[in-house]
């Protein structure tokens, strides 16, 4: 098991607590994702890049949540 890296923080109501630091193990990805892979068919790329669209570029969506007014 791997030794966790340990913070020393202040909480909210002022005492000190420990805290796990990163947890990830850092470098690069020795291979390049390609997400076309993951997909069956054309219908399945299609929804995916329209889901991706909407989600960044709708009006009535901004990020990963429904608001009624902008950020």
């Amino acid at each position: 098991m791997a030794e966790y890296k340990r913070e020393e923080k202040v909480a909210f109501n002022g005492k000190k607590v420990e805290i796990l630091g990163s947890t990830f193990e850092e470098g690069i990805p020795e291979t390049p994702m390609n997400w076309r892979e993951k997909l069956r068919n054309r219908e399945e790329m299609l929804a995916y890049l329209k889901t991706g669209e909407r989600y960044w570029f709708s009006d009535e969506w901004f990020g990963s949540e429904k608001r009624k007014t902008k950020a």
